[in-house]
């Protein structure tokens, strides 16, 4: 995964975390805007959830961030 994707979900795993408790999921969907504006770093995202990881729709955000610190 880029850097600069790495960095946004990680930002964006924080602000849930903060907001919502450590009990919060999300989809990769919650890395983007509600329109297709970024469709190659969508398709980047959902191969590092979908196909390289395996991942649920939905995942703990606590455990997303770690996978991506950790740089899996």
């Amino acid at each position: 995964m880029r850097d600069s994707l790495r960095r946004h979900a990680i930002a964006i795993c924080t602000d849930k975390i903060a907001k919502k408790g450590d009990g919060v999921g999300l989809s990769f969907y919650a890395f983007f805007a509600n329109k297709n504006d970024t469709p190659d770093a969508l398709m980047e995202a959902a191969r590092w959830w979908i196909e390289t990881h395996k991942l649920d729709h939905f995942e703990k955000a606590v455990k997303i961030r770690a996978m991506i610190e950790a740089g899996e």
